[in-house]
């Protein structure tokens, strides 16, 4: 159960790095957060990459955590990258 908590946890880190950045913050705010703004956005996101990776690591070992954790990371990407492009086609232009 816990390597699925770790595919759930990195969709969230995924996308608070994709928000960490000016493209997309004024893609979906119209605005520039401020820098303490983004880098409170960026830890929390790497801070839930790592959690994702211990829990994937202590649901199925080291040798299969990885491979899972791997596979959660790129499938997480994927979905915010996705969810990213619809809402940049979607949104009206601010």
């Amino acid at each position: 159960m816990m390597p699925v908590f770790a595919l759930i946890v990195c969709v969230p880190a995924f996308a608070c790095l994709a928000l960490a950045m000016e493209r997309h913050q004024e893609t979906l705010f119209g605005a520039r957060l401020s820098a303490a703004v983004s880098r409170v956005v960026r830890c929390t996101g790497r801070s839930a990459l790592l959690a994702a990776l211990w829990l994937a690591v202590a649901g199925k070992g080291w040798a299969l955590g990885l491979v899972w954790y791997c596979g959660c990371t790129s499938f997480a990407a994927g979905v915010v990258y996705g969810l990213l492009i619809v809402c940049e086609r979607w949104l009206p232009v601010r």
